[in-house]
């Protein structure tokens, strides 16, 4: 029984977009282990506060990853 878990800052990703990872992610989990899996794939999605993440000692907050994917400096 494989559990994936993503991490996340909270307030990146909508609602929406969160569902479709789940979906991807057990579906190409799926593709690996077998179809007969598929019931028993965890994935589940952990959220950060934004400022509880950080890279390279720099924290980071929603905001500056809607910076980030839009290709501006955060």
């Amino acid at each position: 029984m494989p559990l994936v878990t993503i991490d996340l800052i909270e307030d990146v990703f909508t609602p929406d977009q969160k569902a479709d990872l789940i979906d991807k992610v057990t579906d190409a989990m799926v593709a690996v282990e077998g179809e007969n899996m598929r019931q028993v794939t965890w994935v589940r999605i952990n959220e950060f506060k934004g400022g509880d993440w950080a890279i390279g000692g720099q924290k980071l907050s929603a905001k500056e990853v809607h910076a980030l994917a839009a290709g501006k400096a955060a």
